[in-house]
């Protein structure tokens, strides 16, 4: 699953707009549009933006990822898991 989407069904499954999530995680509106879909952000956008949303982000590679968790990209790609599910 894409970073993007899991960011819209964490901020959707909390019921939250895009605007409420910025003023949660001081990203802007347009931002959380862009990370939604899938535009290159910075790092430090997506820490505040998982942090807002309960969500552990970190980066790990191929080999050391969980095989339930949410991933985007390849090797050293950003893991992002809702601690909720923990």
């Amino acid at each position: 699953m894409r970073f993007g989407t899991v960011i819209r069904e964490a901020r959707k499954g909390r019921g939250w707009s895009q605007s409420e999530l910025g003023d949660r995680s001081g990203v802007s509106r347009p931002t959380i549009a862009r990370v939604e879909a899938n535009s290159d952000v910075t790092t430090a956008t997506i820490a505040k933006i998982a942090k807002a949303l309960g969500l552990q982000f970190g980066l790990r590679s191929e080999r050391e990822a969980e095989p339930d968790a949410k991933r985007l990209g390849a090797d050293d790609s950003p893991i992002c898991e809702d601690s909720a599910e923990e």
